[in-house]
This record gives structure tokens, C-alpha cells and sequence, in this order.
């Protein structure tokens, strides 16, 4: 090859190499300039921040079913009779008896029963824009619908292993069926952080009114009914301390006299290590005749809660100060752990502002401070409540 043409193919590849670069750099300019355009001008989606309400004290609250919540007119009525009286706080069902989860999830309990809150975040912000407290409650292990999706893990009738039901025909999921624990978990997460500032617990015991003599538990295997119990408060308490949420628990009100579990898995002193408060619903009507000699308890309404929260708050210290109890438990014990359920709604008596008036000072006289309302009708008596 002469000089000539040598010379000739150098200027050819120098000129190649030139327009590659050019083009590279070009390339990369325009890259890196979209990507800055992009970047200013697509704003970036962040997670709105969940402000909650530090727990009252004392807590006064009052019940809302999710048929209620979803209501204009309910929403108005519960609102007002907390801004003008001494209720400060209102506990929604998230979860009902039903199993139908009452907000927006993508979680099962959608296509259930009951009813449902499309703009409960809305409403839990209006709610807290009136400084009132709010409670989300979950029911447990009393859930048709779950069940009817798995059936492997429901309560079971003895005779011929298919789904048991109560008296009104409701079925539950088994205590020791683990994987629904953890279905439990994930609502009580996703409803802290929808903008609920507490999570309670109802239903956390095991069957109780149906054909007790056709019961079979799958799951239970060599355990006691407490035993089970005590193993999902416990694994229950360790998910909830993660996210620091604060919890509650609705028991039987005869936990708080009777030392064996009511044949459901509730044992008072199990339950108080795992909840920040523990509610037995201590309904004077629900008591059976001549219990603790009262003929019938509806007739003293006064003594039948206070004897009853009495019992509850020695129990606290019984075992605040038994030798047994590790210091971790005895640091978390405390009577104020405790709060009352009181009834306004008519069951075996007439309960009107006396009666409610006479379980509040119940539960005072009993060295206690907060306590809950229920009445299922949501139509609570205004005069039973001290004004504000």
C-alpha cells in the first residue's frame, strides 16, 4: 500500500471516531437533559403523613357501627352528642360480626354482608378535626365470611365435620388457626394507618352459644382453650408493639369473678400482659339470676358493675404484686388498664340516664376512670351524659 492511500485511510478513521463521539456525547446531552425535565416537571407522589390522637385519659367513648358511620345523619347525631357532652372519643366497627371489613382494602372481608364507609379516612379526619379519639373496632375470630373462604379453618361440628354455627347461625375461625392471625395483623395495620388511633379487639375467645355438644376444634390439638388464647395475644401484642399501636380487648364481664375461663379461653390475667386496656363488658343485664345474690341483677345496676369492675382492679393488683409475675408484666399492670363497659340500650330493664348515671359512678367507685358506651341501635340517651 503506498502513502497515498495509507494517509487516506487514517483521515477516514479519524473522521469515523469523530462522528461517533460527537453522536455519544449529543446522545448522552439529551439523556441526561430529559431526564432532569422529567424530574422537575412530574411531581413525585409522596405518601400523605397520618396524624393520630394520644389516647384520653380518661377515655369516655360510645360505639358506632359501620351501618351508622356510613349514614349522614348518624355521622351528625354521634357528633354533636360527643362535642356537647363529656364524651370524648367513638369507637367504629372496621370488622363486623358479618366479617365485612367497612373501608376500601384489598383484603377478603370486602364482599361481605354488612355495610361499608367508602370515605371512612375522610370521615376519621373529620372526626379528628374535633379532637375526638378514635377506635377501630375488629371482631375476631366471629367471622361467616372469612369462613365461608376458608373452610379448613373454621370451627367444625363433631358429627360430620362441616362448618358449626351458633344460634344465629354466625360461624367462627378457629383460635389456633394460625394463618388467620396474621389476616388480623394486616387489617389492624392497615386501618392505623388509614388514621385510626387505637385498635380493639372483640371476639377474642372461642364459641360460646350454640350446640356446645357438636364442637370439634382442628386446630386446638393438645392445648387448653386459654393456653391457644394466650398464644395469639401474645403473638398478637409482639405484631402491634412494632408500629407502636395502641390496643384494647373486650372481654365477658364474668372474667372479671370467675377463675376458670367461662369454658372460651378468657382468663383475666392472660389478657392484661398483651393489651394496653382490657373492657369487660360488664352489662347488668347479662348477668344470670341470683348472681351474687341478687335476684335479679337489672334491679341493681350500681352494684352489679361495681362489684364486678372491683373484682377486676383487685385482680390487677393481685397480680401486679405476686411473686410469680415477671417485672416486665408488673412495669405494664396498672388498674387503669381497665375500662367499663356499660350498656344504654334496653335489655331485661329500662336503661335511661339513671341507669347509665349509676354505672358511671359505679366504675368510679371502683378506683377507675374511663368506660365505653354500647347501644347496637347507635341511639344513645343524651341525658345520661354530663354536659360540656
Amino acid at each position: 500500500m503506498n502513502k497515498k492511500w495509507l494517509l487516506f485511510l487514517i483521515i477516514l478513521i479519524a473522521l469515523g471516531f469523530f462522528f461517533f463521539t460527537k453522536k455519544n456525547v449529543a446522545y448522552e446531552t439529551f439523556t441526561r437533559e430529559a431526564s432532569e425535565i422529567i424530574e422537575e416537571d412530574v411531581p413525585v407522589e409522596k405518601k400523605e403523613k397520618v396524624l393520630h390522637i394520644q389516647t384520653p385519659e380518661p377515655l369516655k367513648a360510645i360505639y358506632m357501627s359501620a351501618c351508622a358511620a356510613g349514614t349522614p345523619s348518624f355521622r351528625k347525631n354521634l357528633i354533636s352528642l360527643i362535642e356537647e357532652t363529656e364524651i370524648n372519643s367513638i369507637m367504629i366497627d372496621v370488622k363486623d360480626f358479618s366479617g365485612t371489613i367497612s373501608f376500601p382494602t384489598e383484603l377478603e372481608g370486602t364482599n361481605g354482608t354488612g355495610c361499608t364507609v367508602p370515605d371512612m379516612k375522610e370521615f376519621v379526619k373529620l372526626l379528628h378535626s374535633k379532637d375526638i379519639y378514635v377506635i377501630a373496632r375488629v371482631t375476631v375470630f366471629q367471622d361467616p365470611h372469612y369462613t365461608s373462604a376458608h373452610p379448613n379453618l373454621a370451627v367444625k361440628k363433631e358429627s360430620d365435620g362441616s362448618i358449626w354455627k351458633d344460634y344465629k347461625g354466625l360461624s367462627f375461625i378457629e383460635v389456633g388457626a394460625k394463618p388467620y392471625w396474621d389476616y388480623v395483623v394486616d387489617l389492624a395495620y392497615e386501618s392505623y394507618d388509614l388514621g385510626f388511633d387505637e385498635i380493639n379487639f372483640d371476639y377474642v375467645r372461642f364459641p360460646s352459644d350454640g350446640n356446645m355438644k357438636d364442637i370439634y376444634y382442628p386446630n386446638l390439638g393438645t392445648k387448653t382453650k386459654p393456653e391457644a388464647l394466650e398464644e395469639f395475644f401474645i403473638y398478637l401484642s409482639e405484631k402491634m408493639s412494632e408500629k407502636n399501636i395502641p390496643t384494647s380487648a373486650d372481654l365477658f364481664g364474668m372474667v372479671t369473678t370467675n377463675r376458670d375461663d367461662l369454658n372460651i379461653g378468657q382468663v383475666l390475667e392472660l389478657a392484661l400482659p398483651h393489651f394496653d386496656f382490657i373492657a369487660p363488658m360488664v352489662y347488668p343485664s347479662h348477668y344470670p339470676p341470683n348472681f351474687n345474690g341478687w335476684a335479679d341483677p337489672d334491679d341493681y345496676v350500681y352494684e352489679t358493675v361495681n362489684f364486678a369492675m372491683s373484682s377486676a382492679v383487685q385482680r390487677v393488683e393481685d397480680l401486679k404484686n405476686a411473686e410469680t409475675t415477671p417485672q416486665e408484666v408488673k412495669d405494664h399492670l396498672n388498674k387503669l388498664q381497665l375500662r367499663t363497659w356499660i350498656q344504654d340500650f334496653d335489655y331485661g330493664g329500662d336503661y335511661g340516664a339513671p341507669e347509665i348515671r349509676e354505672q358511671i359512678k359505679a366504675t368510679y367507685d371502683a378506683g377507675l376512670t374511663s368506660w365505653m358506651v354500647w347501644d347496637p341501635s347507635n341511639r344513645y340517651t343524651r341525658a345520661g351524659y354530663l354536659e360540656e
